[in-house]
């Protein structure tokens, strides 16, 4: 197998975010942090789950970023997002959820406001502590061509690979950035830089209903397993990588140990811009 060539043909567009510097102050700047633009029937989530201290109670989701799509779209080459409104992401940061149980279920959400003039900024829930309203800090934007990574690349093609040396040949001839490299890497769209393994699969067998936690290959149907392996890359799109970062003023983000925050979204509900479905998974080192 031409693995260079497998990796060429599997490349897609993504949109590298920089972290950095203050964003702009119109309704619906792309930011991460702040106060969220909504419109006036929109709802704060909440999630039920167990937090830090093991106390299971009901919490409203924190603000994580924004993007003005019509500022982003620019640096969309493969056309997967809107062209207008505003994309928004949420998680539920007491619970610190993983994404690998079925209950996970709303401990993230992802919300486009389609009309921008419409929205405005939302006032914080009550009972959102105070460390959950994070600093306005800008993101600046540029394309990318995005490849997979050996999880990713394996998942359809373990038979024909036997080790790291021949992927690590090919990634390197294309300039493949090492792990190492990537650490604070955050991004819309293209493929995933996972920590711990692929996550299509994952977001399949979670949504099929099934909990991957311990021991999990137990309880898959071979059926089920295989279908997830098969069309798993093709059904589920990287919507949103938010990796850990330390800011300019001191301010620090922190997932797990070092982790990554991934939103993932069918490809079917993001070509008719439904964003209710999406799973998140939280992976660290």
């Amino acid at each position: 197998m031409n693995i260079k060539k497998e990796l060429i043909k599997s490349a897609k567009n993504s949109i590298l975010l920089e972290i950095g510097g203050k964003p702009g102050k119109a309704v619906g700047a792309t930011k991460f942090g702040g106060a969220p633009d909504v419109p006036d029937d929109f709802e704060w989530a909440y999630y039920e789950g167990k937090g830090f201290e093991d106390e299971v109670s009901s919490r409203p989701l924190a603000f994580l970023a924004q993007f003005d799509l019509e500022e982003i779209c620019k640096y969309d080459k493969d056309n997967l997002l809107p062209k207008t409104g505003v994309l928004s992401f949420f998680y539920e940061l007491d619970s610190q959820k993983w994404g690998f149980d079925p209950k996970d279920r709303g401990c993230a959400r992802a919300y486009w406001f389609e009309d921008k003039s419409k929205l405005h900024a939302a006032d914080f829930p009550e009972d959102l502590e105070e460390y959950y309203r994070f600093p306005e800090i800008a993101f600046t934007a540029k394309s990318e061509r995005s490849y997979q990574s050996y999880e990713d690349f394996l998942l359809q093609r373990e038979k024909l690979i036997e080790d790291w040396d021949a992927f690590d040949e090919a990634a390197e001839s294309l300039g493949i950035e090492e792990a190492d490299d990537i650490e604070g890497r955050s991004k819309l769209l293209g493929w995933a830089d996972p920590i711990q393994g692929n996550m299509t699969k994952e977001c399949e067998l979670v949504n099929r209903g099934y909990y991957l936690g311990s021991d999990w290959e137990a309880h898959v149907t071979p059926q089920d397993e295989q279908e997830a392996e098969q069309w798993a890359n093709r059904d589920w799109q990287l919507l949103f990588q938010l990796s850990s970062f330390d800011a300019e003023d001191g301010f620090e983000l922190m997932f797990g140990d070092s982790g990554r925050l991934y939103f993932y979204i069918r490809r079917e509900d993001l070509q008719k811009c439904d964003f209710s479905r999406v799973w998140l998974i939280l992976q660290c080192s």
